[in-house]
């Protein structure tokens, strides 16, 4: 795995990869909690989350332009302008205007921009390896993404607490920076275009609609939209938690524990990863419904906790599941889909599954000045549970067995016409 270390293209592009997580990690913490400073009001963290989440769920739209644009203009001008945006929030301080208005509307557009960012980043790869290397490629992007997380939200929040999220702001800009240069220095090798790539590039907006459209009806069509009900039910309350977290965290502890629980999250969920391989011996129905009623039970339970410490064991612990069922989904679906519209399927999937996140931030922001941050962060560990009875409840989900069993025909996948697009840089 470590050798492709030294192709100095990849290098460069993990290099960048881990420096623009920093950036995502610091910017995150310090955002919500400035948000929360401000405003002393959940009402505005949740407003907040709705805003960064949005853009998340058109990502089914932004997937198909990042295909057909040139991969590394993407990737220099996307932290570029992240960069720049950001020193704007310190500027402004020090003018004195900065206000809760100024940063909402900062903060969906970072997060569109980082929309593009991201997916630019996963496609430059099998542009640069061997399709033997790519497993492992995808390994050391997936331990930089978790890893980096897992640290960056403690140390975000420390930086947060001892100089004040201004400066964390500061730091954020300059590490987008970084990753713009060290973007620029990865060489993508270039193929022309033959005149078939001519003519399909001059048809793509109609066969784009096209795809779209064939996307829907496989996802709408076979058992892929239970997946999306029971994932609507969970990111909803996900997103009830995440918008009042800094006020939750307020109450127990500060800005330090607000950095605890973010990283609970992520050490949970990377844990999760590293189980979800052996999980996959058993079967899948089974696994599912005792995987998130645990992991709902803690959730619940770590609400009602008084020692921020047990809250955070419980919450991390939660996310265990989560993380390990998150890994046989994606198996599951990259078995049994056939790859010409396996992209389209995952993205679309995912856009739906997590529509309800900001529609989840804005109710529980909104419910949190009546019911307290104390009962929404318990009450969230509900969602997990009622995944477990929408697999319980419909036969064919509870029934699924181990992944090497599951084809297209299980899933139902209706039949497609359309051929696989060409890819073009």
């Amino acid at each position: 795995m470590f050798r492709l270390l030294t192709h100095p293209s990849f290098l460069f592009l993990l290099l960048g990869r881990v420096v623009t997580n920093i950036g995502d990690s610091l910017y995150y913490v310090a955002s919500m909690w400035l948000v929360f400073e401000l405003s002393h009001n959940p009402f505005y963290t949740g407003l907040a989350g709705f805003l960064i989440l949005v853009p998340k769920v058109l990502q089914f739209l932004i997937g198909p332009l990042v295909d057909r644009w040139r991969v590394k203009p993407i990737l220099i001008s996307t932290q570029v302008l992240q960069a720049v945006l950001l020193m704007t929030i310190p500027i402004a301080y020090y003018l004195d205007a900065v206000h809760v208005s100024f940063l909402l509307c900062i903060m969906p557009l970072l997060a569109c921009i980082e929309e593009f960012a991201y997916p630019a980043q996963t496609k430059t790869l099998p542009l640069l390896l061997k399709k033997e290397d790519l497993l492992h490629a995808n390994s050391l992007f997936a331990i930089a993404y978790q890893g980096i997380d897992l640290i960056l939200n403690s140390l975000g929040a420390i930086l947060v607490a001892s100089f004040g999220a201004i400066f964390v702001f500061w730091i954020d800009s300059i590490t987008f920076v970084i990753a713009a240069l060290c973007f620029s220095l990865v060489k993508i090798p270039r193929r022309k275009l033959d005149q078939d790539d001519v003519k399909e590039k001059q048809s793509s907006i109609k066969r784009y609609v096209i795809e779209l459209r064939e996307g829907f009806h496989v996802v709408l069509h076979s058992l892929l939209w239970v997946f999306t009900i029971g994932s609507l039910l969970a990111n909803f309350t996900i997103g009830m938690t995440l918008a009042i977290l800094p006020s939750f965290s307020d109450q127990i502890g500060g800005v330090g524990t607000y950095g605890f629980l973010l990283t609970a999250i992520s050490a949970g969920s990377l844990m999760g990863a590293f189980l979800g391989p052996v999980l996959g011996r058993f079967r899948i129905g089974s696994t599912a419904i005792l995987c998130f009623t645990l992991g709902g039970l803690c959730w619940i339970v770590a609400g009602w906790m008084t020692s921020p410490i047990l809250i955070c064991l419980l919450f991390g612990v939660a996310w265990i599941p989560v993380g390990a069922v998150n890994i046989l989904f994606a198996g599951l679906i990259q078995a049994a889909v056939p790859h010409e519209i396996l992209g389209r399927t995952t993205s679309i999937t995912y856009s739906i599954s997590v529509s309800a996140m900001p529609i989840g931030s804005l109710v529980g922001g909104s419910l949190a000045n009546y019911l307290g941050s104390s009962f929404i962060f318990s009450f969230s560990g509900i969602g997990l549970i009622l995944i477990s009875f929408v697999w319980l409840l419909h036969p064919q989900l509870r029934q699924l067995s181990t992944q090497d069993t599951i084809d297209a025909s299980v899933l139902k996948l209706p039949p497609t016409s359309t051929p696989p697009s060409p890819v073009v840089n």
